[in-house]
């Protein structure tokens, strides 16, 4: 069996936690549960009142006066009947609206929760998990978890109410009956054991399969296209199938595990439920006891036996939200980024890179070794390379996702470059346009990246209104900040669109071209105020006409400003080279890269 990453108490105290933040509808409903029960007790002391009643006086009193306190007259046990079924019905209509207004709150602030917490954790470069997972997690396990705290357990707390409150009732009422009827709960504790054990097990089995069905169909519909070009639909949808048959015979033995169980504590209920009937058939036939009585001997002894086949019923449930509980702990276990204000350097900035090394696996191969390179503050700077000598991650290391594993990466202001005569015209220039000079020195982290303005490559464009994905840039933007950031991104084509920067684009941009979605892409990175610029491989789908005219439009501006920003271009384009003041080629020497 294979050995739980997480102990049982851990998992209860991440469950109270949450419980915490659900509590005001698990009380609600725990409540509802233990009215519902005194309810349905208070109908069998009614329905047995009424029997009585309306039968004949019984042959022979019983010794307690209890049985002769309630109703005198059939119309009086008519008028309780009623009345309690009234408040039954209304309690049980009152229970779905509360269920249904705050269970789904609930759920979506768990949801939130952890995907902010997602969203805020540390970058590793390299995702541990497929995303069709993550989104499983997200959707089910988060209901799964929500949906147990706040009505598993308020039900389980209600039947166990409903078990000792009937036991003391029907012992009141014979004590022979009510000792027999409970004699299944050894049998019944034992059997849970193996029970819950082999049922978490199993569950665990089954959600990852569940998982992996998710990600063949998520990746499928997103790569479609491809599907179709390799002509591999039918080879996809047989591996698809063939998942789908590995759940079903997890689900088939599941199954078959729980229906065993359950026909065996159920021959134990059988026999029970028959010894009561007889038992109280030949008590009535010898004038002991009425025929209301016999009917409310029944009826508790089916509350008594009631509580354990519903549990029967809740503990899958509950076996099941532990093991989503442990894969929604696995998600909150990724670390969040450091947090802090954000540091400004209003004046321009520079990134220099010291003896930097770093490997995404530290048993491979690092991707760069020893690096030192120094992206002035106002510099032009074109990062070329042959794939896999580390141009993404360097600019990875730069907005601070990553961090080296030995040397620094550090963001400066004027005046720190290490060149004393270009430190005193940075210094001069800066005083005169921001009327101080920033003179700062920062390891690159999450508070420098206020800074940086990034278009990674590919479309990165969502769904919505371009609008909507331009706001993104800056959320305050404003038409005619939008149109200039269009037009420096070679973007005008938008204005000619019918519906404009309301015009409604689907997922990955679709709607639009590859050249389209990647002016949209850096107009809306344009938008955000940095006094850094990085691009990587940010042309690649524009012709060399609008590639050059890009260009053109991004240094024009720039120097016009009185602080230019520091622009570093990722790039195989001639085009972007002959626009910078500097080139630095990274090459891979042996397992070192060098500039």
């Amino acid at each position: 069996m294979k050995e739980e990453k997480y102990s049982t108490t851990t998992i209860l105290r991440w469950f109270y936690g949450i419980f915490r933040q659900v509590k005001l509808q698990a009380f609600i409903n725990s409540v509802s549960g233990v009215l519902r029960v005194a309810l349905d007790l208070a109908f069998i002391w009614a329905t047995k009142t009424a029997i009585d009643i309306a039968t004949a006086p019984p042959a022979v009193e019983p010794s307690s006066s209890f049985w002769h306190t309630g109703p005198t007259t059939l119309a009086q046990a008519a008028c309780i009947l009623i009345f309690i079924m009234f408040c039954q019905l209304s309690l049980g209509y009152a229970g779905r609206w509360i269920a249904a207004l705050l269970g789904v709150g609930a759920q979506k602030r768990m949801q939130a929760r952890i995907f902010s917490h997602l969203l805020r954790s540390r970058w590793q470069g390299i995702e541990v998990r497929h995303s069709g997972d993550t989104l499983n997690r997200l959707v089910s396990d988060c209901g799964t978890v929500v949906s147990v705290i706040t009505n598993t357990i308020p039900q389980a707390l209600a039947v166990g109410v409903r078990l000792v409150a009937a036991f003391f009732f029907l012992f009141a009422m014979d004590s022979t009956i009510a000792l027999v009827t409970i004699f299944v709960i050894p049998g019944f504790i034992l059997l849970s054991r193996v029970y819950i054990n082999k049922m978490r097990e199993l569950t665990r089995v089954m959600r990852q399969t569940d998982s992996r069905i998710q990600a063949i169909m998520q990746e499928s519909i997103q790569h479609r296209m491809v599907l179709k070009t390799l002509e591999r639909i039918q080879m996809m949808t047989d591996f698809l199938e063939a998942q789908q048959l590995v759940l079903r015979r997890q689900v088939r033995h599941r199954t078959m595990f729980s229906s065993t169980s359950n026909l065996i504590l159920n021959i134990g209920f059988g026999a029970v439920y028959m010894f009561t009937f007889i038992w109280s058939a030949y008590q009535l036939a010898d004038g002991v006891i009425t025929f209301g009585m016999m009917t409310a001997f029944i009826q508790l002894c089916g509350q008594i036996q009631g509580p354990f086949r519903e549990m029967t019923r809740f503990i899958p449930t509950i076996i099941g939200s532990f093991t989503a509980a442990e894969r929604l702990m696995e998600l909150e276990e990724a670390p969040l980024e450091a947090e802090g204000s954000p540091l400004y350097f209003r004046c321009g900035a520079g990134i220099r890179f010291t003896d930097v090394c770093f490997a995404y696996d530290k048993a491979k191969r690092p991707i760069l070794k020893d690096l030192n390179v120094d992206f002035p503050p106002g510099s032009v700077t074109a990062v070329l390379g042959e794939t896999g000598a580390g141009k993404t991650t360097l600019i990875r290391l730069i907005l601070a996702l990553l961090s080296p594993n030995s040397g620094k990466v550090e963001i400066y202001g004027p005046g720190n470059s290490g060149n004393p005569s270009a430190d005193a015209d940075s210094i001069s220039a800066n005083e005169a346009a921001c009327g101080h000079c920033v003179s700062d020195i920062q390891s690159v982290g999450p508070q420098t990246r206020c800074n940086l303005v990034y278009v990674p490559q590919g479309n990165t464009l969502f769904s919505g209104t371009l609008r909507w994905n331009l706001q993104l840039g800056r959320s305050d933007a404003t038409d005619e900040d939008m149109r200039n950031a269009l037009r420096l991104a070679c973007a005008d084509f938008v204005a000619s669109l019918s519906d404009g920067l309301d015009t409604v684009i689907g997922e990955g941009g679709a709607g639009l071209s590859e050249g389209q979605a990647q002016r949209i892409a850096i107009a809306r990175a344009l938008l955000r105020q940095g006094s850094i610029l990085l691009l990587d491989e940010a042309t690649s789908a524009l012709d060399e006409n609008t590639e050059r005219r890009l260009l053109e439009n991004l240094v024009n501006h720039f120097n016009s400003q009185s602080v230019s920003p520091t622009l570093i271009f990722v790039t195989h384009r001639k085009a972007v080279v002959e626009h910078c003041t500097q080139v630095i080629t990274l090459k891979k020497l042996d397992g070192k890269t060098s500039s």
